[in-house]
């Protein structure tokens, strides 16, 4: 029997999101690729001697952070329902989280659907309602994924800034000879943004039919219902401090990692701050940030001097620790689930 009656799907939309999938996951695997296939024989020692000599204290560390931060996500979704007359357990509530997770890795956005269809089942909260908060968590979590974005560029500026006058900027000269300079870039910037526009404005009858731009309307459109809802929110100072600590918990459960190995030992929160606006890119393009997120660590800790080697490793160190814990957890959550009585049989 199935664990949860979701509602059908065309055969279409399927096969259109399992192609997204294989696209998704194949580019991580090129980027897996990418990233080892120029690397020498002594880079390849050291990325394994990086792994030998790690300190896994701290992935331990890691791990119940990250469960932990998952449990307030689980607490701060039940305040959701309390203005609609729902009362969900807060062990289903977690159950449903973590094999959100679980299922994302498979396909993504897979885990949306699958816990409202928990909650559906197991607390017969309507599965559209369910949905409706998950919009808003989302419209929520993009916020302040922004905020830290902008945060981080500000705070960082100094940092990014010389790293692209190191390592950027003279590459760029000597392709371009005399011709490059940093007007150029904000010119070219700036002209690309008009040329958008003027495209848009002469395109407009087109455009507006278009399935792209009506998904992108569709998507602003619940963005923006899902952020009136949190008017609704009874207890809304709780609501802030589970979205703090969930985001908080998030940075200290990659920053910690950063102590297991001496080179990143030092390294300050700011490159922290980095590594998880610029990793949570990755996992936003690949299933999981297969490939991807590793990558985007090691280039990131570069800025701060890391050595590719020990940046890649820490990488990848960073994305087992994240998924292991998924896949444990939400498998755990889906075998207790699996023997829980559903609302209907609630005595």
């Amino acid at each position: 029997m199935a664990l949860f009656n979701a509602e059908p799907t065309p055969i279409r939309s399927k096969i259109i999101t399992f192609i997204k999938f294989i696209f998704f996951l194949g580019l991580g695997i090129v980027i897996i690729w990418l990233s080892l296939k120029n690397l020498s024989h002594d880079e390849k020692s050291q990325i394994l001697k990086s792994f030998r000599t790690a300190n896994y204290n701290w992935v331990v560390v890691a791990v119940i952070l990250g469960v932990f931060s998952h449990f307030l996500r689980a607490l701060r979704w039940k305040l959701f329902f309390e203005p609609m007359g729902y009362h969900p357990t807060v062990r289903n509530m977690f159950f449903a989280v973590m094999i959100g997770y679980f299922a994302n890795l498979a396909f993504p956005r897979l885990g949306e659907v699958t816990r409202c269809g928990i909650l559906a089942k197991y607390e017969k909260i309507p599965f559209h309602k369910s949905f409706g908060t998950v919009v808003t968590e989302r419209a929520l979590d993009f916020l302040i994924f922004i905020g830290l974005f902008f945060l981080m560029l500000f705070s960082q500026l100094g940092t990014i800034h010389g790293y692209l006058d190191k390592n950027i900027y003279p590459k760029l000269q000597g392709k371009f000879a005399g011709s490059f300079s940093y007007n150029l870039i904000i010119f070219g910037i700036l002209g690309a943004f008009l040329l958008a526009v003027v495209l848009f404005f002469l395109l407009r009858k087109k455009i507006v039919h278009t399935r792209i731009y009506l998904n992108g309307k569709a998507i602003v459109s619940g963005f923006w219902e899902g952020l009136k809802s949190l008017g609704q929110i009874r207890n809304p100072v709780l609501f802030v401090v589970y979205s703090v600590a969930i985001w908080t918990l998030y940075f200290l459960m990659l920053y910690v990692i950063f102590f297991c190995f001496a080179d990143t030992s030092s390294l300050r929160l700011g490159a922290g701050l980095s590594a998880l606006v610029l990793g949570s890119v990755g996992i936003m393009i690949t299933p999981g940030g297969i490939g991807l997120y590793p990558a985007i660590i090691q280039e990131t800790l570069m800025l701060y001097g890391v050595a590719n080697t020990t940046g890649l490793a820490l990488g990848w160190i960073a994305w087992t620790a994240q998924t292991v814990m998924i896949l444990i957890f939400g498998g755990v959550s889906l075998l207790f689930l699996s023997f829980s009585k559903t609302a209907n049989e609630k005595p």
